[in-house]
């Protein structure tokens, strides 16, 4: 003989409470006539306000997100006018802390049982804060990929203007956008949410191994700057700078005979950060009275992104390249 629901132990009112319990479930009542409004226990805990009989709306209201309150209050007079289930999401504020409430139950009187309503109350805090990551995410990524599209964008157009063939034009190209990703791999997360940073000298050493690693380079390039993080804009500008003084050093300069070294050096004054590039025992310098694209790229990089300056000496054996630039604008 099946058992009845009213008689089956599972239904036993101590079983349910530890059910709710369990599932984090506060359930309140609301009295239509006399607008009185109650919980159980566990509404009281999710509330933070101290247990009583009653308690009324103005106490859960002040308690209520100021930005969400005129919103919930309108929700809760409408409710008795929706047909079927309703679900209204609100965040609480206790103390510092942010809590996600989702309050659900019957509209259009399905819910009202001797004169009152029921309902639960859900912490959601944990979906809500996974939600808000994901948006975040989304958000980032969009806008990474529009500022690569941009840069990749830039660096085509202006290769365009200097490379004499189809062939130059690809390979500079190639290896500008590489450079590039080669900085954003580095870049990575700071602790407590203070943003992405790449250390000034990984970054350069990084930019920098593959000119250093092709046998004769090996131990030719050494590098000695502050510690210090680059933000991620940053990188990507100083990431150019690098490539382009690596690039002229390796068609022109000190890499490009096997007695030339390469000295990285810099230092700090205040708001200020002096990275010096050094390149001696390289073949004679011709110096150029022309600014060529490389030379404009520096200058817009160096003086637009990273808020310095850019100076140049041209010693007989080689090129002395002075990078003066503020230090805030480095750690965005």
């Amino acid at each position: 003989m099946p058992v009845s629901d009213e008689a089956h132990p599972l239904w036993d009112v101590h079983n349910l409470k530890r059910a709710l319990h369990a599932a984090g479930v506060a359930l309140w009542a609301w009295t239509v006539e006399t607008n009185a409004f109650a919980m159980d226990e566990q509404g009281f805990d999710l509330w933070g306000l101290p247990q009583a009989k009653s308690v009324t709306f103005e106490d859960l209201s002040s308690r209520i997100h100021p930005a969400d309150r005129d919103r919930v209050q309108a929700a809760f007079t409408a409710t008795r006018a929706l047909v079927g289930s309703y679900e209204i999401d609100f965040r609480i504020l206790l103390g510092d802390e942010i809590r996600w409430i989702s309050a659900r139950g019957l509209g259009n009187d399905e819910g009202l049982h001797q004169g009152q309503v029921w309902g639960v109350f859900l912490d959601v805090t944990g979906r809500k804060q996974a939600e808000e990551g994901h948006e975040l995410l989304a958000g980032e990524m969009s806008h990474r990929v529009k500022n690569l599209l941009a840069i990749a964008a830039g660096l085509t157009s202006l290769t365009s203007r200097s490379a004499t063939s189809v062939e130059d034009m690809a390979s500079d190209l190639i290896q500008r956008l590489t450079s590039l990703g080669r900085a954003h791999d580095l870049v990575r997360p700071l602790a407590k949410d203070q943003g992405r940073a790449a250390l000034l000298g990984d970054l350069i050493a990084v930019l920098l191994a593959p000119y250093d690693d092709e046998g004769a380079f090996s131990g030719r390039i050494r590098v000695a700057v502050p510690r210090m993080g680059i933000g991620e804009q940053s990188a990507t500008a100083l990431a150019l700078v690098i490539h382009e003084l690596a690039t002229n050093s390796l068609k022109y300069g000190a890499l490009s005979v096997s007695s030339g070294i390469l000295d990285i050096s810099g230092s700090t004054n205040g708001d200020e950060i002096t990275v010096v590039w050094t390149e001696r025992n390289g073949p004679p310098v011709e110096v150029k009275s022309d600014a060529g694209y490389g030379s404009r790229l520096l200058q817009r990089s160096v003086t637009g992104q990273l808020g310095g300056s850019i100076d140049t000496e041209w010693p007989s054996d080689g090129v002395i390249v002075t990078l003066t630039m503020n230090a805030k604008r480095l750690a965005i």
